[in-house]
Formats: C-alpha cells, sequence, structure tokens
C-alpha cells in the first residue's frame, strides 16, 4: 500500500467516526496513530464527555472483530483472558476463550478493576498473546485495546501500575466541547443515535497493509537523534523523578511516522515529534514530589524540555 492510499484510508476513517462524534478531529487522528501503529490508546476524562462513544465509532468503522470488557472491582483475569476447561462428554480439557480475543477490545472504566485483572492485560498489550495454564494463544492482527478512565474519581478505583501505564502507546483526552459543537451534539443526536447507523469503510487486510506501509516512512538520521535527544532530556531533567523508558523512544519514533503518513508525506520532520510528544510521553514520566507541590504538571514539565532541546535544521 502506498502512503497516499493510507493516507485516503485514514480520511475515510475520520469522516466516518465524525458522523459520531463532533469535532475532535485532532483527538480521531491520534486513535488512528495509535491503530496504525498496532497500539494502544488510553482515553482519560471526565464522565459523559464521550470516551466510549470514540471507541465504539473507531471500532465500527472498521469490519474488525470487537468486545467490550466493564471492568468492575469483582471482574476476574479469566472474565478477561478466558478459561481451560475439562468437558464431561470429550474427557479432555478444552480452552474457552474471552473478550480479550478480539481485533478491536474496548477496556470500559479499567481502573475500576483490581490490580490483578488489570495486569491479565499485560501480555495481551505487549506480545499480542495470553498464556493460560502453560499454552500459549495467539491474538488476532490487527489488535489494539481502546481503554477508558475517569481521573477525577478515586472512590472505588485502582490506580493503573507503571508498567501498565506505559504500555499505552498514547493517552489522550477528549476535552468539554465549546459551545458551536454543543449545539451540533443536541442537533445530531435530537432523534437517534447515529452510532447505530454507522457501517464499515475499512477492513482488517487493509489496516494490516497500512500498518506495514507506515513502517516504511523514512526518518532522517538528525530528525532520529532528536528524537532521542528529547527522550534523554527526560531522564536527567531536574524536576523528572522517573524519565522515559525506551519503549517510549520507540513509541515516538513510529507514531511519528504513523503522523507523516496521515500527512502524505514519506519522510517525518521535527515538527511531528513536536505534536507527538504530549501525547506519547507525558504518561511516561513521574515528577518529583517536590515539583508537584509546587504545582507543576508533567505536560509543563515536558513542553520545557522540548524548548530547550536544539531542533535539527536543514543542512
Amino acid at each position: 500500500m502506498e502512503i497516499k492510499q493510507v493516507q485516503a484510508l485514514a480520511e475515510q476513517v475520520k469522516e466516518n467516526v465524525g458522523r459520531v462524534i463532533v469535532g475532535k478531529e485532532e483527538v480521531v487522528e491520534l486513535a488512528l496513530i495509535a491503530l496504525l501503529c498496532e497500539g494502544h490508546l488510553l482515553i482519560e476524562d471526565v464522565p459523559g464527555i464521550g470516551k466510549t462513544t470514540l471507541a465504539k465509532a473507531l471500532a465500527r468503522s472498521l469490519d474488525c472483530q470487537f468486545s467490550r470488557i466493564q471492568f468492575t472491582p469483582d471482574l476476574l483475569p479469566s472474565d478477561v483472558t478466558g478459561i481451560s476447561f475439562f468437558n464431561q462428554r470429550t474427557q479432555s480439557f478444552e480452552f474457552r476463550a474471552g473478550p480479550v480475543f478480539a481485533q478491536i477490545v474496548l477496556a470500559d472504566e479499567i481502573n475500576r478493576a483490581t490490580p490483578r485483572t488489570q495486569s491479565a492485560l499485560l501480555e495481551a498489550m505487549q506480545e499480542r498473546q495470553v498464556t493460560i495454564d502453560g499454552q500459549t494463544y495467539a491474538l488476532p492482527r490487527p489488535f489494539m485495546v481502546l481503554a477508558t478512565q475517569n481521573p477525577i474519581e478515586l472512590e472505588g478505583t485502582f490506580p493503573l501500575p507503571e508498567a501498565q501505564v506505559d504500555r499505552f502507546l498514547m493517552r489522550i483526552a477528549l476535552g468539554y466541547p465549546d459551545e458551536q459543537e454543543e449545539n451540533a451534539i443536541l442537533r445530531r443526536f435530537e432523534r437517534d443515535d447515529p452510532l447505530e447507523r454507522l457501517t464499515p469503510v475499512a477492513g482488517a487486510e487493509q489496516v494490516l497493509e497500512a500498518q506495514a506501509a507506515v513502517r516504511q516512512v523514512h526518518v532522517e538520521d538528525s530528525v532520529r537523534e532528536y528524537m532521542v535527544r528529547v527522550v534523554r532530556a527526560t531522564r536527567e531533567h531536574e524536576a523528572v523523578a522517573l524519565g522515559v523508558s525506551p519503549r517510549g523512544t520507540l513509541a515516538l519514533f513510529h507514531t511519528a511516522q504513523a503522523l507523516a503518513a496521515l500527512r502524505g508525506r514519506h519522510f517525518v520532520i521535527p515538527d511531528d515529534v513536536k505534536t507527538l510528544v504530549p501525547h506519547v510521553l507525558t504518561h511516561r514520566i513521574i515528577i518529583s514530589q517536590r515539583v508537584r507541590l509546587r504545582g507543576r504538571t508533567p505536560a509543563e514539565v515536558l513542553q520545557e524540555i522540548v524548548e530547550a532541546v536544539p531542533v535539527p535544521v536543514e543542512g
């Protein structure tokens, strides 16, 4: 698949999702970037913003197998991955796949489940496989987890461990709509739910071809070195207690390739990197307690780091 075809495919999906989601073009584009990188997306915002609607609209725009897992405190790991049970009729053990065996998985309110259940997704998200009773089962491709969580409600929730958060390619927030968008939402949902009429515009094979094409986008040496300098600066900054891991560097690299493809380019530019840093790296750093008490946020610290790192220029 050519880059222009990847761009056209992405535009079709964006237009289709736009039949349901009013505005939020940047958020939809970021979700597509995660899909093209075969990464996972953490959507974090207050209730009622449209987190679940975005995830379902993206899933319905793709002719892929979809499943939804409603995370609750009593959810068990086997409820996510599946179980191996003894069949009395055949006198043998059989595997019954759980809802994680789908191509698009919506993990709704993921922080309501216990850490033990949350960790059931770790192997699936990183290695695209599930191991049960010593037997390993491959997950279908493409495979993407769209997780939602409410950042303000603490009662009855369990914060995601750092190892789990790091496996999300990006963390995004939708934010409140402006006045015009909110009026458009009322008009669009006045008589029925447009999500029910949404039909697929791309198939699993097209998505796999687009993912392979994105990996061919060229990253010039100076741009690659720029990414590395930005990431390394997070490990050396005085305000940061824990910097970005090499997994974060890879995430920044691949998302920059995907963004360039969506822009119709065969090469990455420094502006691609700057655009993606807040979404790819913010959830991967931990700022020191002293800095946090002063009211500074990880996003502000990252912005300071990006402004301090010299940008490569054309020779």
